[in-house]
């Protein structure tokens, strides 16, 4: 049985609440889009977990836990997150990402901010955590993938010219900001890659797997309906799909595979930042 959970309204309706009550009944949870611009809070008999990018079923050992293909990844974020679990005797085993999910790079946070400054009055509202950028790098096919990380000849290559003949010049001529250091930016992400190197895996033959075994499936939805790309309040919207058909291309699952979608809604409605909203 695969089910997707949505957000119905403009994100805050308590999803986290019900991913976990059904994630402890799933075999696999996959996270298919956004990045660690939202969050879910689970309370369970050992505390409160906050988790930005990690699907909420970590927290059970049963439970293959997928950040999917759609996702936008920041390596420093991750990382922090699985320290987190460990430091609560929590050892992700159970977590695998997608070696087609996408970075965001160092960079991608600070072109976020310097877009929206110049905005001014007409800013969006954007958390300021490069996921935008991301998704832009993504569609302009200039962007790197966690799988990316495995290959270390290919990102020296790529990083070299994203890096100084893409970025640096808009930074130094347009925004007067210093310049990025590709190879010391190398480094960086090749630290990265030595401690992510045992979750990145390719997803798609795990998931249909999972679906020939008719396996449990619940796929995490993030943020909600009313910020949806195409169909939210636009431009006051995030930079993906968080609908049922977002959930689908984030992960690799097709239509005809899915046997429930719920959809979470609160009493009342709310949203956090800037955009038309009904009272």
């Amino acid at each position: 049985m695969v089910i997707i959970l949505v957000g119905g309204q403009w994100g805050d309706e308590g999803k986290g609440k019900v991913i976990d009550y059904l994630a402890a009944k799933a075999d696999m949870v996959i996270r298919s889009q956004g990045g660690n611009n939202a969050g879910h809070t689970v309370v369970t008999d050992d505390g409160e977990f906050k988790f930005q990018l990690i699907p909420s079923g970590i927290l059970y050992p049963h439970c293959t836990c997928i950040i999917g293909n759609g996702v936008v990844v920041d390596p420093t974020v991750l990382l922090k997150e699985i320290a987190q679990l460990k430091e609560r005797n929590i050892n992700p085993t159970n977590l695998i990402v997608s070696e087609r999910a996408h970075m965001v790079m160092r960079y991608h946070p600070l072109f976020d901010q310097l877009e929206e400054e110049v905005r001014g009055d007409d800013r969006l509202g954007t958390t300021w955590r490069g996921i935008g950028p991301a998704y832009a790098d993504k569609i302009r096919r200039i962007g790197f993938r966690i799988g990316d990380l495995q290959k270390k000849a290919f990102m020296r290559k790529k990083l070299a010219f994203v890096v100084d003949q893409v970025k640096n010049p808009i930074l130094e001529k347009l925004y007067g900001k210093d310049a990025y250091d590709w190879s010391s930016m190398l480094d960086e992400y090749m630290r990265y890659a030595k401690e992510l190197d045992p979750f990145i895996k390719d997803t798609f033959p795990i998931i249909q797997d999972a679906l020939d075994r008719n396996a449990k499936i619940l796929l995490e939805g993030a943020q909600a309906t009313m910020l949806d790309l195409d169909f939210g309040t636009y431009p006051y919207v995030t930079s993906s799909n968080p609908s049922a058909g977002g959930a689908l291309t984030g992960s690799g699952i097709a239509p005809t595979k899915i046997d429930l979608t719920v959809g979470v809604f609160k009493a009342y409605t709310s949203r956090v930042g800037y955009g038309p909203f009904p009272s």
